[in-house]
């Protein structure tokens, strides 16, 4: 790459009122001339879904991050990405930075992940793209510490054909930290194991509230087991199209 500031998109799928996502543009800020495009909304769980039949509201947001445009776009984290490809960024960005997710994105589901998602939007463009994802409610500590070197360092490590880079992130005191443990292995079962609460109503109307309990055990190797054991669990996630 020629000797100019990187340019990075970053995104999210929890909203433009995120906190993952300032510290993330903030983090990325030392590292290249950022530009964030997020979502209006909550876009959680939102996979790789585009908006394709409506028109999409896109407006500039002040942002409290110095030197970086933000704008918002009523739409998904993938449609983050191709309303700033399609002219909210005057070149192609050289990375997409996504997150930083309010819970982990590791295991299956990684299938569900709007971070993961908008992540993947970035590669179909041939961008190379990183998802960063924190342990719910896990505070900032760690990421605050260890996002920037571990993004610089995979900024100039190629994943492979056709992958993007999937970095999770334990909670709490960075004094827990063990170390990251490199090139894991979604593990084949979800973190959140998700089940439903049925509550009645008169008439045969019934709700579906979801609810969820988190794994406390996982496969040697993989990458729950390596948030489990307070491990910066670094891996790639394969997009097979690609």
């Amino acid at each position: 790459m020629e000797n100019r500031k990187r340019r990075i998109l970053v995104v999210n799928d929890d909203g433009i009122q995120a906190e993952g996502i300032r510290r993330l543009a903030a983090a990325a800020a030392g590292l290249g001339e950022v530009v964030v495009a997020a979502p209006k909304d909550q876009c959680s769980a939102m996979s790789h879904r585009i908006t394709v039949f409506r028109p999409m509201e896109v407006k500039r947001v002040d942002f409290p991050v110095d030197g970086v445009a933000a704008f918002q776009v009523d739409g998904t984290p993938a449609d983050c990405v191709k309303a700033a490809l399609a002219g909210l960024m005057p070149q192609k960005p050289d990375f997409v930075f996504s997150g930083i997710n309010h819970g982990y994105n590791v295991g299956a589901d990684i299938l569900y992940s709007g971070t993961v998602g908008a992540a993947m939007e970035g590669l179909l463009f041939g961008i190379p793209a990183i998802a960063f994802s924190g342990e719910r409610d896990g505070g900032y500590e760690v990421t605050d510490q260890w996002l920037a070197p571990i993004a610089k360092e995979l900024m100039e490590t190629d994943p492979g054909p056709g992958r993007i880079w999937n970095v999770n992130f334990p909670g709490g005191s960075p004094a827990r930290i063990k170390g990251v443990q490199r090139d894991v292995k979604p593990s084949r079962h979800p973190f959140y194991r998700d089940y439903y609460e049925r509550t009645e109503e008169k008439g045969g109307v019934f709700y579906l509230k979801p609810a969820y309990t988190a794994s406390t055990e996982a496969e040697p190797g993989s990458d729950v087991q390596a948030v489990l054991d307070r491990y910066i669990a670094v891996g790639t996630v394969q997009n097979t199209v690609l």
